[in-house]
């Protein structure tokens, strides 16, 4: 039997004709990253290649590694396997990873969006005959509202929170999310303050993209000053006591999760906004469609449901186990990692 081009083993997604991995979640000597998510980012490996805009931002995350940063569309190959990164459209920096050997193409998606929310390099399709797809949100209930429809709703509620006199606090991811928020806020409304884990990966990512000012929040800011601004910080800064300072305040949550019902019940937040990094049900299959694929992987998610549905549309659909965890609660492990806390109170 012929041995496929891409494997999944206990490791991570493994190419062995070049002995490369990509997004492995165990050491290994070569690996190709997508994104710097704490989930497909990994700490140990010998040696790393990514998107040139990723190494700024792993470095910040793993410290001092070995790393080889790519162009756009840029080959390479490596025991006769040709690599290129392509853009996902997830977070600044995110690649898809197009695999090919001897006229066969794979690609991986590590994790993506179509929408392009005007920081992330916009989606590329790219054609390959086996797609292998996250699928985090992979149900049709997930539809989601253009960006524009949900920052006005959130600048809309900053104005309102300001004229009760009461603080916004905004709570998203410290890489990606948050500065998403940042960019489209309406600082006409007044300043934007940040915890210091999102201060630390926002001055990252400041010479990539256009972002407005932020404040650190620090031991020294005063409660008055912050009062009826904006907040962005990470959803594991809610319930601790760095939030005191912000007393009168209103919480609010940005993540795909706040489309269902009861979920900013069960984590406590005043208001939620539905606002995802990775397509909604409906992305999903046009994504699928215009690469061209027969086959199709799919991983973290609805994944089994996905492929059922696939597999009814024709589709040589299956799926795989990974440790890439999506948009979750811990979508960047943050309680497990260190630089999170880094500038802020505890």
């Amino acid at each position: 039997m012929k041995q496929p081009l891409l494997a999944f083993n206990d490791k991570g997604i493994y190419c062995a004709q070049a002995n490369v991995y990509l997004d492995p979640w165990r050491p290994v000597t070569n690996a190709i990253i997508t994104h710097g998510h704490s989930d497909h980012s990994r700490s140990g490996h010998k040696n790393y290649i990514t998107h040139h805009l990723n190494v700024p931002i792993i470095k910040h995350r793993l410290g001092d590694i070995n790393v080889t940063g790519k162009d756009w569309g840029e080959t390479f190959s490596v025991n006769g396997v040709t690599f290129s990164l392509h853009p996902a459209g997830h977070i600044v920096g995110s690649a898809q990873v197009r695999v090919e050997y001897k006229g066969e193409v794979w690609v991986f998606t590590g994790d993506y969006k179509t929408e392009d929310d005007g920081l992330a390099t916009p989606y590329e399709v790219v054609k390959c005959d086996t797609f292998i797809t996250e699928c985090t949100f992979g149900l049709p209930a997930f539809k989601w509202l253009p960006q524009q429809e949900v920052f006005n709703d959130i600048n809309t509620w900053w104005a309102q929170n300001k004229a009760e006199g009461k603080t916004s606090v905004l709570f998203g991811y410290t890489l990606g999310k948050a500065q998403r928020l940042l960019k489209h806020l309406d600082t006409d409304i007044g300043k934007i303050y940040t915890h210091g884990a999102v201060e630390n990966m926002t001055e990252v990512i400041r010479p990539m993209v256009d972002l407005p000012p932020t404040t650190l929040i620090t031991r020294d800011t005063k409660k008055e000053e912050i009062a009826g601004n904006m907040v962005i910080a990470p959803p594991s800064a809610h319930g601790t006591p760095w939030i005191r300072k912000m007393t009168p305040y209103v919480t609010g949550a940005a993540s795909g999760w706040m489309a269902f019902r009861g979920a900013r019940r069960r984590r406590a937040i005043d208001r939620g906004f539905v606002l995802s990094d990775h397509c909604d049900w409906q992305s999903l299959l046009e994504s699928i469609k215009a690469t061209g694929c027969e086959k199709v992987i799919s991983t973290h998610g609805y994944s089994e449901i996905f492929s059922k549905y696939l597999r009814e549309q024709g589709y040589d659909a299956r799926t795989e186990h990974t440790q890439y965890e999506g948009e979750t609660d811990e979508g960047e492990t943050e309680q497990k990692d260190q630089r999170e806390k880094e500038g802020g109170e505890s």
